[in-house]
């Protein structure tokens, strides 16, 4: 005779709790699709700018608003995707979401200009928007609180696994398929998501969300567009004081000062400015904002380093980015670990400075750099990356209480993809400043009209040189040189930004965790050192 089971004192129905690990595993999937598209795509840049046949003949400014065409959308419904979720059930959020991001999916594999591209993976950011929060949402309402770490560990390491499966997944299809690819691969796997996401997960949502903020998504939506629009013209332009950037940056700050004020006046905020009253809450959202903005800006110029400048294929520049994911894989689910040992702050500084320390690597890396060294450089970035996004999103869902995951999953994100946004907007712009200024004495020999073209990017001139043939021979060296220069002042402001990050969490991130005394809330169990 056996004798009852002690009383946990669990409040997860319990045939949820025995499928968790399923249910972790079709979340998982969700996510995979959603990061999945972003790494895929860093492959295909180069692919994507070629002209047609092979590619839409992208400018570097258009590429770089394919890629955030994604991310500004995604960021600004972030947090109203969020809230909906709460409201209406986070199963059903995802089940929509997934099927608009698979529908933006097709439509984006079967651009015919980069302009409708742009517009396509708008669609996608609005899609990916209800997906991302939710499923965090969902894991904090199947996991106890002791098995939280525990599994968004594994979360996190689902992330590592699309960063590798995705440029290889890429190399792949380009090598085979036509650059559409890379967009119509994620339909079935949305098919098969919503096939096992109807058959498992449960259904939850808060019992008293918060009310949509219309006014405020519009707000956040067209502040970032225009703040982003301007940095992206300046650098275009390789002019920041032309008055038109400086107008458009202005507008972008003014109209998001307002949707601040606006949000602390409001009754029911698109974002709820008091639970930033809480530092380490603060600090833990904006150090992920600055860790996105250093390392999607050096994502961005490695793939035009490995492909235009050391002739890598796109399956070869897949391949070469392994150790960053394998690093993920094999550190995220572990992490907790080390914070177990030497606490959150000592563990996510250091990994901040070893990011510093790898970004500024690329500042010496040369056309004959061996390339095992790029290997080892992405093998530790990924290490670190791994020990900050596990620790830091364990602080931020532990912050607020267990109804609010929606919102607190929503925020991380939200500043997620805006770091990363303006990541590649800033150090994008700062890598075309920089190449113009070392390629435009190269190009005088070039008739006028194609003179402000071919010095937008490495690849613009190496177009132009194919073109003229044995004439244009003499460009190829000076472009390469004048790249790798750019590189090195684009990745010297990316170490930049990492170092800002690492004093941010040693001032302001708690130390070891400590043990919640009977009867404490949860959210303070993150709140306080």
């Amino acid at each position: 005779m056996t004798s009852p089971a002690p009383d946990t004192g669990r409040r997860i129905p319990e045939a949820v709790h025995r499928r968790r690990w399923a249910i972790l595993g079709v979340l998982m999937l969700s996510l995979l699709i959603v990061v999945l598209d972003n790494s895929i795509l860093n492959v295909a840049i180069k692919t994507i700018s070629t002209p047609a046949p092979t590619g839409l003949g992208a400018t570097q400014s258009e590429l770089e608003w394919a890629i955030n065409a994604y991310t500004l959308v995604f960021a600004g419904l972030l947090f109203s995707a969020g809230l909906l979720g709460d409201r209406l059930g986070r199963k059903k959020v995802l089940l929509g979401g997934l099927t608009v991001f698979g529908i933006g999916s097709a439509l984006a594999a079967f651009s015919g200009s980069p302009g409708e591209l742009i517009a396509f993976r708008a669609v996608m950011g609005l899609g990916a928007a209800f997906v991302m929060p939710a499923t965090l949402a969902v894991l904090m309402n199947v996991f106890e609180r002791d098995e939280q770490p525990k599994a968004i560990g594994i979360w996190a390491g689902g992330v590592g696994l699309a960063i590798a499966i995705g440029p290889i997944t890429g190399g792949v299809l380009l090598d085979h398929f036509w650059w559409g690819s890379v967009f119509l691969i994620n339909v079935p796997i949305v098919l098969l998501a919503l096939a096992l996401m109807l058959w498992l997960v449960p259904d939850s949502r808060d019992p008293n969300p918060g009310r949509i903020d219309p006014i405020g998504v519009v707000l956040s939506v067209v502040g970032l567009v225009l703040l982003v629009y301007g940095i992206i013209k300046g650098g275009q332009l390789a002019d920041f004081t032309d008055p038109a950037v400086l107008a458009t940056i202005a507008a972008g700050l003014a109209v998001l000062a307002g949707f601040v004020v606006f949000e602390k006046r409001s009754d029911h905020p698109s974002i709820d400015v008091t639970y930033f009253r809480n530092k380490v809450f603060s600090a833990s959202v904006g150090v992920i904002a600055l860790v996105f903005f250093a390392l999607m800006g050096v994502t961005f110029f490695s793939v035009f380093y490995t492909q235009s400048v050391r002739g890598y294929s796109p399956l070869q520049t897949g391949l070469l980015m392994l150790p960053l994911a394998a690093a993920q894989m094999i550190f995220a689910p572990r992490a907790r670990l080390l914070v177990d040992r030497f606490g959150n702050r000592a563990t996510t500084t250091g990994a901040m400075l070893l990011i510093a320390a790898t970004l500024a690597a690329f500042a010496t890396f040369e056309t004959d750099t061996p390339i095992w060294l790029l290997e080892v450089v992405f093998f530790l970035m990924g290490a670190a990356m791994a020990h900050i996004m596990t620790p830091i999103s364990v602080v931020i869902m532990q912050a607020l209480p267990r109804e609010k995951a929606g919102a607190a999953s929503a925020l991380s994100n939200t500043f997620r993809q805006v770091g990363g946004a303006l990541g590649i907007a800033v150090l994008g712009s700062v890598l075309s400043t920089a190449y113009r200024g070392g390629i435009e004495d190269r190009l005088t020999v070039l008739p006028e009209g194609v003179r402000h073209t071919a010095g937008e990017s490495v690849e613009a001139t190496l177009g132009v040189a194919a073109r003229l043939g044995p004439q244009g021979e003499a460009l190829v060296r000076p472009a390469h040189d004048a790249f790798l220069h750019a590189m090195h002042v684009t990745a010297l402001w990316g170490a930049g930004v990492a170092v800002l990050g690492a004093v941010v969490v040693a001032l302001f991130l708690p130390g070891r965790p400590t043990e919640p005394q009977e009867g404490e809330p949860e959210r303070e169990l993150a709140a306080t050192e």
